[in-house]
């Protein structure tokens, strides 16, 4: 019945995470091609997701829960701090390790799979850039999720050139003084670490460093939180400095390298958020599967329906292309290949774009019904839309992908 069908989205959360059945799964399959290793690595994150996150999937989303418990399971996991070493409590795995669990995770809940991705993010710029006494001062509890970092570039009038951005930290003795302010910072006001890109400097990117800005600072405070229309389990707030004083030992890596820190986290991000968007399409793709075989009209099941048939098999062909890309673009930043940062672009802009197609066309095959909250496709939709948006916007990808071909 019609009201059986309504309660499957709660099912098909759980659906989703069976091992892959003859046919259509299989084609699908994400641990094709993957070693055992990954394969575990990839059962365990499916398992999290399955069990710890899509049964609260849409309550986190609606009462907008920032689901920090489940979070630090998902640290005791090692999925605080994925790729960042291990003598400082990360997992020391390598990027490609790393997109397959962010995907995986993504199936139970993109939005805070998204956040723990920006999170990752930040333990990976500190472990990296920052000095023997800042990783084991800051790192520990960042991969324990017993403290939460945000990543602070974006300001009100610097999106994607971000190079002209205006918050400034002047120099007084060993502390800096910073003032500005950031927008839509993901964890803004809830979490316990900032990582802020600030001016130093003169104009342009040299100018730009990084500073770690701890909560509870004297001048640190945040904007309302914002209304979204995704994303909605991770707070959204500006950042705001008026004259915090930051010590000089708070700074990653020298003055004026703070731009290259910044890009070179997001080319990580790229790749995390891309394999977010992943998750979110293969599942959406298994819930389009679900309600064609469950569903009739015209005395048949939708299955039966060329139509649909066909664009079931497109939107398959389309996740496996933007799963290879994005595997391959991991391969290359893990090896420092003198093409990562390009093609990180390439699978952000295929990966997101490609995946929101998937997500809204499983919409569409549900009716009326993809439209209802009561079904988890239309939170897959509402949530990947974003990821067209940050970590660079893809009209960014496309910018950076044409200057690599015509240099």
């Amino acid at each position: 019945t019609s009201m059986a069908w309504r309660a499957a989205p709660r099912v098909g959360a759980r659906l989703l995470l069976l091992p892959p059945r003859r046919g259509i799964a299989s084609c699908i399959d994400p641990s094709a091609g993957l070693t055992e290793e990954q394969k575990e690595f990839q059962k365990v994150a499916l398992d999290f997701a399955a069990k710890e996150m899509a049964p609260h999937m849409a309550e986190w989303d609606e009462k907008e829960i920032f689901p920090v418990e489940a979070m630090r399971k998902a640290a005791q996991l090692g999925f605080g701090g994925i790729y960042v070493k291990p003598d400082v409590g990360g997992s020391g795995l390598s990027r490609l390790d790393t997109s397959v669990i962010f995907e995986a995770l993504s199936t139970g809940c993109t939005s805070t799979t998204a956040y723990m991705s920006i999170h990752n993010m930040c333990v990976w710029m500190i472990d990296t850039f920052g000095s023997e006494e800042q990783r084991h001062r800051f790192c520990p509890s960042l991969c324990s999720m017993e403290k939460f970092a945000s990543y602070c570039l974006t300001e009100p009038g610097s999106g994607s050139d971000a190079a002209s951005l205006l918050t400034s930290a002047q120099k007084k003795g060993d502390t800096y003084v910073l003032n500005g302010s950031k927008a839509f910072i993901s964890g803004g006001g809830d979490t316990d670490l900032y990582v802020v890109m600030c001016r130093t400097g003169g104009p342009g990117p040299k100018g730009i460093s990084c500073l770690v800005l701890e909560k509870g600072t004297p001048g640190l405070s945040f904007g309302k939180k914002e209304k979204k229309v995704g994303w909605n389990s991770q707070p959204t707030r500006a950042v705001i400095f008026e004259d915090c004083i930051v010590p000089v030992g708070n700074r990653l890596g020298a003055e004026g390298q703070g731009f290259n820190i910044a890009m070179k986290g997001l080319n990580g991000g790229r790749i995390n958020i891309a394999s977010c968007s992943l998750g979110a399409a293969h599942a959406s793709v298994l819930l389009a599967q679900e309600h064609l075989t469950v569903r009739k009209q015209f005395g048949e099941p939708l299955a039966n329906n060329q139509y649909l048939q066909f664009r079931l098999a497109e939107m398959a062909t389309r996740l496996v292309a933007a799963r290879l890309m994005v595997r391959n673009a991991a391969r290359a930043l893990q090896e420092e290949r003198e093409d990562a940062a390009v093609l990180c672009s390439m699978a952000k802009l295929f990966a997101t774009d490609e995946c929101f197609a998937i997500c809204n066309q499983a919409l569409q095959m549900h009716g009326g019904y993809g439209y209802l909250k009561d079904y988890a496709v239309q939170q897959f939709v509402r949530d990947i839309r974003v990821h067209q948006i940050l970590e660079g916007t893809n009209e960014v990808m496309r910018m950076i992908v044409a200057r690599n071909l015509l240099q």
